[in-house]
């Protein structure tokens, strides 16, 4: 039974620069949703991060509003929470796969998005992720979304000498390469 097992959790990551993370809720459960994005919170208040939230009607429509996020706003994660509950037709499986796909793909393009879209099989598994003082998946999600900051600025400045280089970037580089500092 997944109430009863025991799992690793990571330490939080610490940062040294102000992290601000967007949570994108879906309330279609409300009191579910309502308890993922208390977690969260709670978990980016930890790290002394800062957030936004924004709520859209169901869990397919949150990876999108993460992509429109990041092209216009100034955010250094985010956190996707929602609820799906399998029901009697395969729309179940659809809205399961295509929002998780679709994280997936931003994830893969260098976003840091924590997913906690919760995918159940009735409304006592839902409430049982989403309780802070139980399974706390929304916190989860925002912790997974801060790991992955905290590697996307360790390793961010670095490159790996490979790809198109301007002329100018290549004088630079050329210049920084030998040791000297003018270019």
């Amino acid at each position: 039974m997944a109430g009863t097992e025991q799992h690793y959790i990571l330490p939080r990551p610490s940062f040294d620069k102000p992290v601000k993370l967007l949570i994108v809720v879906s309330p279609y459960y409300k009191d579910i949703a309502d308890n993922m994005v208390a977690g969260a919170v709670a978990e980016i208040e930890a790290v002394g991060g800062t957030y936004e939230v924004i709520e859209v009607p169901g869990a397919l429509e949150i990876p999108t509003a993460i992509a429109i996020a990041d092209r216009a706003s100034n955010f250094d994660g985010y956190v996707a929470l929602g609820c799906v509950i399998r029901g009697e037709t395969t729309h179940y499986d659809t809205v399961c796969n295509d929002s998780s796909r679709a994280i997936q793909l931003l994830g893969l393009q260098g976003l840091c998005i924590g997913n906690g879209i919760l995918t159940v099989e009735n409304r006592n598994q839902a409430e049982v992720r989403a309780d802070p003082a139980m399974q706390n998946k929304g916190g989860g999600a925002a912790a997974a979304a801060l790991h992955l900051l905290a590697l996307t600025r360790k390793w961010g400045d670095q490159t790996k000498g490979i790809g198109f280089k301007s002329p100018s970037e290549a004088i630079k580089l050329a210049a920084t390469d030998n040791g000297s500092t003018t270019a």
